[in-house]
């Protein structure tokens, strides 16, 4: 079993941050005419990648295929980047399928997720040889017709909810009584159905859950782990045979929004996996994982710059261009996602030796409710300083929010020259007023009044 872990220190973190942010402003990257921007540091998810192999591979021999959550990066040079890490794909659609598979990422590596998988997408993953895992049993009893022959499937699974309960987020948490997703497996008769589907079904040979998310304590994400192995114990022992030879554990490995520390880590998680579910690393179930956020969160950074400082009731405020347009969680829900602001000067260089001021940090839609931040102690923000919000390589700025047609901003991947400079590549070119209004029918202007 191997035990390296692939680590990425907070000091080296801050530091290949500001190295960073100061290059951006250098080339241009971030300006007057470019004044909001993404950055990757592409060290950092390969470490990240490389931490969750090692995790898993020192408490289990099993095979595991680690599928990345599309949802949390949906770009194709983050994909690409993971693949070649050793890391296949999660998908829930069929624009994340597309994604993937322009990464490069094959079949025998891609998951399809999603509760409500339509006949053309079902054939298409079946097509393909791509791993499904049904949502409920009406989906099983739709893929029945769709399977040609045992024989042809490829591996096929379903979503059970194990109802363990809720975290700190209700929105993210996937395992309450009533959750959407999966067969509830409290329910009234729902247990016994489930083992008599895979009964009646020989080619249903994995078994899914996902209870992790952001606000969801490890314990619970565990105990969930839990209840999925018991039943595939129960339904392999009914059937007297190993039908179900694959647990899909899911991912959300919640992510330390307050620092730069990684916490918790893989390697903390697997260790609690094997302490509460011991039969699940003995070698007789291979492993799927499906981790998004834990993987990108902390590697990404939006740079935006200042464009005016006012007071208002006293407070200070720093009007940016960062706001709901990339940060759609910050934005509406902010005591459940709240994000670090960090200062720099116009130069790029962390603003120090001042003393911090509590000020509100705003984003240019017109709403009142587009801050980033409220009542945080800054350093004094000025027309033209950087701010930089740390943690959102996943679900920030690669998931762009329209709002007052505000452009996508551009995405780019930086890692340190061997000379000790900063070397960048476009992952994603910033999005051009012309595209914008090509998307909004610019080339039909007249179809609601010809």
């Amino acid at each position: 079993m191997a035990t390296s872990l692939g680590t990425t220190s907070p000091n080296r973190r801050e530091h290949a941050r500001d190295r960073a942010v100061r290059a951006a402003v250098a080339q241009g990257l971030l300006s007057a005419e470019e004044p909001v921007t993404a950055l990757l540091d592409t060290a950092g998810i390969r470490a990240s990648a490389a931490a969750l192999t090692s995790a898993f591979a020192a408490v289990t021999d099993a095979p595991v295929l680690h599928a990345f959550a599309v949802k949390a990066a949906p770009l194709v040079p983050v994909l690409r980047l993971l693949y070649e890490a050793g890391l296949g794909a999660e998908v829930a659609s069929p624009g994340e399928l597309a994604l993937a598979r322009a990464a490069g990422v094959p079949p025998s590596r891609t998951v399809l997720d999603s509760p409500a998988k339509t006949h053309a997408e079902l054939r298409q993953a079946l097509g393909l040889g791509i791993a499904v895992n049904a949502d409920n049993l009406q989906e099983l009893a739709r893929l029945d017709g769709l399977l040609p022959s045992a024989a042809d499937a490829p591996p096929i699974g379903l979503r059970v909810n194990p109802q363990v309960g809720a975290g700190a987020i209700g929105a993210m948490s996937t395992a309450t009584a009533t959750s959407k997703f999966g067969v509830a497996l409290r329910d009234d008769g729902a247990r016994e159905a489930v083992v008599q589907a895979y009964l009646d079904r020989p080619w249903l040979t994995r078994l899914h859950t996902h209870t992790g998310s952001q606000g969801v304590p490890l314990p619970l994400m565990a105990e969930g782990v839990r209840a999925a192995h018991a039943l595939a114990e129960e339904i392999n022992d009914r059937a007297g045979r190993r039908q179900i030879d694959t647990l899909d554990i899911g991912g959300g490995l919640p992510v330390n929004f307050a620092s730069d520390e990684d916490t918790p880590t893989y390697a903390t998680y697997a260790g609690l996996l094997a302490a509460t579910v011991p039969g699940l690393f003995d070698g007789r179930y291979a492993l799927v994982t499906e981790f998004g956020r834990s993987l990108l969160a902390k590697h990404g950074t939006v740079l935006a710059r200042v464009e005016y400082t006012k007071t208002s009731g006293g407070r200070p405020i720093a009007v940016t261009h960062a706001g709901v347009q990339l940060a759609v969680r910050t934005v509406y829900a902010p005591d459940s996602w709240p994000l670090r602001i960090l200062a720099y000067d116009a130069e790029g260089r962390p603003r120090a030796g001042e003393p911090a001021v509590v000020q509100d940090v705003a984003g240019p839609a017109c709403f009142a409710g587009d801050l980033l931040a409220t009542g945080r102690a800054l350093p004094p923000l000025r027309p033209g300083d950087v701010v930089a919000v740390p943690d959102t390589g996943a679900y920030y700025f690669a998931h762009h929010y329209a709002y007052n047609s505000l452009p996508r901003p551009a995405v780019y991947g930086f890692t340190r020259a061997a000379e000790g400079g900063t070397v960048f590549s476009v992952v994603r070119r910033a999005q051009t007023l012309d595209e914008i209004v090509a998307e909004s029918g610019g080339g039909r202007p007249d179809a609601l009044t010809a």
